[in-house]
């Protein structure tokens, strides 16, 4: 059951998530190759304890006998698509692509009241040389989240998301539309329901969104085919068949009138 967040709570989310939104931006401009992504990934923590937050991904569980997510960034490279952990002997080089997924709480301190969760992400190709079938890729990810989010509207279902985003990929060329992990809730925690698959689902016309509803979406997209695997770390997740792939996600609120994106980067404009 989705959560309907208050007037007051809405607010805190788009101040949290136009933070992050600037944050993940800086980040995106420290990506070259040389660098690694234990590099960017303390930047991030200190960008977020700077501006008065907490990062939402750092020791997370999925399972009270998991280890702890040991990152702040989900910095995932070329066939991972999401989770991957940032590391100092990973070092990006020239045509990489590369993943920076990031989620903050925010404000925190107040021992009487918890902070506000929001969560974005975005794919950049490390140095100049890229090919056309990758530009596309990005481009076609990027699209698809746009299209999602032109979707997300009061009175319209979750699976409308799902349905604008799968056939907007599909009308763009052969993809691979991952499945296995979807879009979600989010505000009190980081992650909530209901999940907000990237492809028609049936079952979740069922849905309604509703004003005060914020949900983040996030579509996956390979250049080959959709199915994923687990990684050795137990954490990262990368495509079966090894394809390259993209992943952009933003936070958005429902409002009655449509929906407001909270995490907009500086660049993208409002």
């Amino acid at each position: 059951m989705a959560l309907i967040k208050t007037r007051q709570e809405i607010n805190r989310i788009l101040q949290g998530g136009k933070i992050i939104g600037g944050i993940l931006e800086e980040l995106s401009k420290m990506v070259k190759p040389g660098i690694s992504t234990a590099f960017i990934d303390a930047a991030a923590e200190r960008l977020i304890v700077a501006a008065g937050g907490k990062p939402a991904f750092k020791n997370y569980k999925n399972h009270p006998h998991d280890n702890p997510f040991p990152s702040t960034i989900c910095a995932s490279l070329n066939d991972e698509i999401v989770h991957g952990i940032a590391r100092e002997d990973v070092v990006l080089k020239e045509g990489d692509v590369f993943k920076i997924d990031i989620g903050m709480e925010w404000p925190v301190g107040n021992k009487n009241s918890s902070g506000y969760f929001t969560d974005t992400a975005l794919t950049v190709v490390v140095g100049r040389k890229i090919s056309k079938e990758t530009q596309k890729l990005l481009e076609v990810t990027a699209g698809a989240l746009e299209v999602g989010i032109k979707a997300a509207k009061p009175g319209n279902t979750v699976a409308d998301i799902g349905r604008a985003i799968q056939s907007y990929v599909e009308s763009q060329g052969t993809y691979g539309i991952v499945r296995d992990l979807v879009g979600h809730g989010v505000g009190h925690a980081v992650h909530e329901d209901p999940m907000i698959p990237n492809y028609y689902d049936r079952k979740m016309e069922k849905i309604v969104l509703k004003p005060g509803m914020v949900i983040a979406i996030e579509p996956m997209i390979s250049l080959g085919d959709w199915q994923v695997e687990s990684g050795a770390d137990g954490w990262t997740i990368v495509m079966s068949d090894g394809s390259n792939c993209a992943h952009f996600e933003h936070t958005v609120v429902i409002t009655d009138k449509g929906n407001k994106v909270a995490t907009r980067r500086p660049a993208e404009g409002a």
